[in-house]
């Protein structure tokens, strides 16, 4: 029995295997049975070690080498075990030499707890019946340890003709790592693989790895500020440094990366920042799959808590201990792109290397923008890269600094890596009297407002350094995440990402999608404003304070720094204070109800001010991330534009409701000239006055012919369904005797069959019918697969509403209640406000999403009998934000404050098992008081 084992005594142990292994077992299945539990023992204990160790030394690299060094013991046991007792060969021939050689990562001698074990059975020249047995013997014991082999036997010959057909292979070979066997079988192939592969051949490689670089990276996730990033193949993960070791192996001849210095490739300083890099990279992943018990290469959500809290990492300035723990991951993973520019400007002087451009999209109209020379003295035009004449430029004159970016965006010309690397040396200038020198500024302004490339620029200066030192707000928000499920990059990533929509939409690329913002940009006269306000919209995010209240201070001092107006500094301070006021106003009010209208006009005051907040509304949201913006969000967006635009321009918002309707009525009846006048009037008389002003005309219609068709037919209940391309939704038409339930079957049927509400109209006719209008986001690209799937839900109503179905048991079924640790918390909140609505009591509430949820609001608002006239559904990642319009039964708003005592505590109720895991984190002042709303 094996017993306080470790690491370092791991062979001494496999050893005693050996001696102890029945020697009579020279049959495979008998020796496989008695070496397989004896092996599977020092494998557990050896990690269970290893593991101890990285949490007591907090050393990944540490961590990879003993895991390395321990399947290396292993498979020499197994080596020796197969060769002493199954196929023993006292005299072999030339032809029964065996090397067993380790390849890819496990030859860097560094493993992670469920990385792959790369093999090579190198043989003379071809197998032979011995070779053969014993590889196939090793590989059965291998597999029975369930272990992940990737495995090749090949001679010397196919190794080299292998490596020069596939650039896999020959990166795998360039890795090699002797293990045991016949060594001159391996220093043979290492001879021939340098002197006939590697020689002349280096700007292939560098070429080939730097494309499937790039291939890799974009499967990953193209940012490497991406939230969950992919430790080893995301950008700036571990592959990232392989490729840089395997790049300067290949060009420099160097058998190990500490070789890297005296090679000249980097200075002491630069390997330092390898070293750490590397060693921290290797510590997530190890803890990330000890954690998950696989091989899980992606840092999710679920896991970088538990990642963070084994890292030691707690709450500090404002900040969670898991978005501390991720900013020190982003900032590792921007040296690593640092580190990745070093290499490629060193490659580019030994020609093994192409020369980049700075924006492709507009290189193709490089003349345009560029000029004949480049007209500042400390620069100079190196082979199509911008580049300091001498190396104390930035020292001489620091605004150089940002004159160095200014000039790039200017000429449209790629900056040389070594003017970059000398910038990030010298960002100890970067001090109180640049950020407040009149020119520095001037430049500065000039690159935000470019109708270049802005945001390529603005990113080279935050990988550079210079952006974070120039404007250190900014700087405190480098590599920060959110630790949430709405925003897919960090801070500092959207920002940038935002002036990249902006100009996006300035320069018209993005008319098709944004018609309404390219035709505004082009109106406004608080352009500079409007660029500064993007940049600044979320730089006071992870403060305790709230981030737009904060973020306006922040812009009330930089303005005027930047050279702005005493006007526009006011103008960007009341952008970055309300940026998130256009987006929830749209997703979470009536915009029918004219007190919406009226409140959010009140607040913006000026056409001006709208026109500005619609684009930066438009911009922000774009850059959250891939599938966030919607075209339903999008129409809602243009119907808050609008009506609010009528407002503030004087128009008829101020003809009185019943002339409105009775020119909607007039207009309805002229489309309807095939019915009688009596009946018209029947008809009109069923709708009320809300009816009339928040549905369209084209609705309008619709619900005519749907109601006509159903009063013939003698049906009580019905459905119908249609998609809508240009909103991006599909639409339920809901038809029945109206009931404070009504809501909740609807949302629980959507619910059981993963219908996605992103709003709803609910109007009750004068004879007590409902007509309600449920849309959701759409499932399916193809119109007959979205109409098959709203056939379902629409079914299900149905059958609900005949009582053939129970939609509580429908739920119950396709959703059983989460026995699981939620992976986000999010406190559960409520509001319960009359001054919203001049008709209804507006009930909004926050609280953790799940599938279920809002069947399971309607449901506990329908038994409190209260009417819902209409709810808005909107989701930020795991936080959902539902807002319900309701009246008591008599039509009459909530006032009486028991009531709204039985209300509130109803909805609290939805989320008790939420409160519950709150409570059991320490984080009951969350309860008391919820965090201010973050968008």
């Amino acid at each position: 029995m094996l017993t306080g084992l470790t690491m370092f005594d791991a062979a001494a142990a496999l050893a005693d295997v050996l001696d102890t292994l029945d020697r009579d077992a020279r049959e495979a299945t008998r020796l496989r049975a008695a070496l397989v539990p004896e092996l599977r023992r020092v494998l557990d204990l050896g990690r269970a070690d290893a593991e101890a160790r990285l949490l007591e030394e907090r050393d990944g690299l540490a961590c990879a080498r003993r895991l390395s060094d321990l399947t290396d013991a292993v498979i020499r046991t197994i080596h020796d075990a197969v060769v002493w007792r199954l196929y023993p060969n006292d005299n072999p021939s030339t032809g029964e030499q065996l090397a067993v050689v380790a390849t890819g990562g496990y030859g860097r001698g560094t493993m992670a707890p469920g990385s792959d074990i790369d093999l090579l059975f190198l043989l003379p020249y071809k197998q032979t019946a011995w070779s053969e047995s014993v590889v196939e013997a090793m590989l059965y014991v291998l597999w029975d340890l369930k272990l992940k082999v990737g495995h090749a036997t090949r001679s010397v010959e196919e190794c080299l003709r292998e490596g020069r057909a596939d650039m896999t292979i020959r990166t795998s070979l360039l890795e090699a790592r002797y293990l045991f066997g016949t060594r001159a079988l391996y220093e043979e192939m290492v001879t021939r693989f340098d002197t006939e592969l590697v020689m002349w051949t280096a700007p292939e490689f560098v070429e080939a790895k730097l494309r499937e670089r790039d291939a890799r990276v974009n499967k990953a996730g193209a940012s490497r500020y991406l939230v969950e990033p992919n430790v080893k193949d995301g950008k700036g993960g571990l592959r990232d440094l392989n490729t840089l070791f395997w790049i300067a192996k290949y060009t420099y001849r160097v058998r190990d990366q500490s070789e890297l210095v005296p090679a000249g490739l980097f200075t002491p300083e630069e390997y330092r920042v390898f070293e750490r890099c590397e060693e921290l990279l290797w510590r997530v992943r190890c803890h990330m799959h000890f954690i998950t018990g696989r091989s899980e290469e992606r840092l999710s959500f679920g896991l970088q808590p538990k990642v963070a809290e084994r890292f030691g990492y707690e709450p500090r300035g404002g900040l969670s201990g898991v978005e501390r723990f991720m900013k020190a991951y982003f900032l590792i993973a921007k040296d690593v792109g640092d580190l990745t520019a070093i290499v490629c400007a060193a490659l580019e002087a030994r020609h093994a290397k192409r020369t980049p451009v700075l924006d492709r999209w507009i290189g193709r109209f490089r003349d345009r923008f560029r000029a004949t020379a480049i007209e500042a003295e400390d620069f100079v035009d190196d082979h199509g890269r911008i580049n300091l004449r001498n190396s104390d430029a930035f020292v001489n004159d620091p605004v150089n600094l940002i004159r160095l970016f200014w000039l790039a965006d200017r000429h449209n010309l790629p900056i040389h890596p070594d003017a970059t690397r000398l910038a990030n040396r010298s960002l100890r200038l970067i001090g109180h009297s640049l950020r407040a020198d009149e020119e520095a500024n001037r430049l500065f302004l000039d690159i935000l407002t470019s109708k270049n490339s802005p945001e390529t620029i603005l990113r080279l200066m935050n990988e550079a350094g210079v952006l974070g030192r120039f404007i250190p707000d900014f700087g405190r928000i480098v590599a920060m995440m959110q630790f949430n499920m709405y925003h897919h990059f960090t801070v500092d990533e959207h920002l940038l990402r935002s002036i990249g929509v902006l100009t996006a939409i300035e320069s018209g690329r993005t008319e098709e999608e944004h018609p309404l913002a390219t035709r505004l940009i082009d109106t406004i006269s608080n352009r500079r404003a409007l660029f500064v306000a993007v940049l600044l919209h979320d730089i006071a995010k992870g403060r305790p304070e709230d981030h737009s209240i904060a973020g306006a201070a922040i812009a009330e001092k930089l303005g005027p720094r930047f050279g702005l107006t005493p006007a526009e500094t006011e103008t960007v301070a009341w952008l970055v204070e309300h940026h998130l006021l256009m987006s929830m106003t749209a997703q979470s009010r009536d915009l029918s109800d004219p007190k919406t209208i009226e409140k959010f006009a009140g607040i913006v005051q000026t056409l001006e001010r709208l026109k500005l907040l619609m684009i930066l509304t438009v911009a922000d949201i774009r850059a959250v991330g891939p599938g966030v913006w919607t075209a339903w969000k999008g129409t809602l967006l243009r119907t808050l534009y609008d009506e609010t635009e009528v407002v503030l321009s004087g128009g008829h918002s101020e003809i009185a409701r019943t002339d409105r309707v009775r020119m909607i009525q007039m207009s309805l009846r002229e489309q309807l000239a095939d019915w009688g006048s009596d009946a018209f009037d029947a008809y009109a008389a069923r709708h009320n006055q809300a009816y009339w002003l928040k549905v369209d005309a084209t609705r309008q219609f619709k619900h005519a012919g749907f109601l006509k068709a159903l009063i013939e037919d003698g049906r009580t209940v019905a459905t119908a369904d249609e998609t809508d391309p240009v909103r991006g939704i599909t639409e339920l038409t809901i038809y029945s005797p109206d009931h404070p339930r009504l809501l909740a079957i609807v949302t629980g049927a959507c619910a059981a069959l993963g219908g996605n509400i992103v709003d709803a109209q609910i109007f009750t006719t004068t004879d007590g019918f409902a007509l309600d209008s449920i849309l959701l986001s759409r499932a399916f690209e193809r119109d007959e697969d979205e109409l098959r799937r709203a056939k379902r839900i629409t079914t299900a109503i149905e059958r609900a509403l005949r009582g053939e179905i129970r939609i509580a048991e429908l739920v119950a079924d396709r959703h059983p209640p989460d026995k699981r640790t939620p992976t986000f918390l999010v406190p559960p909140d409520m509001s319960i406000d009359n001054a919203l609505s001049s008709r209804e009591t507006v009930i909004e509430i926050t609280g953790l999403d799940r599938p279920g949820l809002l069947y399971e609001l309607t449901s506990a608002l329908g038994r409190l009998n209260l009417n819902i006239t209409s709810a808005h559904v909107a989701t930020f990642g795991e936080r959902a934000v539902d807002v319900f319009y309701v009246t008591d039964l008599t039509g009459t708003r909530v006032t009486q404050p028991d009531r709204q005592t039985a209300i509130r505590s109803a909805v609290m109720e939805v989320f008790a098992s939420d409160v519950a895991a709150l409570r059991a984190e320490g984080l009951d002042a969350l309860l008391e008081s919820p965090p201010p709303r973050e968008a």
